[in-house]
């Protein structure tokens, strides 16, 4: 599962860790994170994030 990096704070969802704190299990792949969430660092939405290489 690939590592995404939000571009606007640098953050980086790993889907191994999950975002747990905000209701997104460990081994949740991005794809499967809801629409809805957001950047536990600034709060941008999920479309502020791409894949890392």
């Amino acid at each position: 599962m690939k590592k995404y990096v939000c571009t606007i704070c640098g953050y980086v969802y790993d889907p191994e860790n999950g975002d747990p704190d905000n209701g997104i299990a460990p081994g949740t792949a991005f794809e499967d994170v809801p629409a809805d969430w957001v950047c536990p660092e600034c709060g941008a939405g999920k479309d502020s994030f791409e894949p890392m290489d």
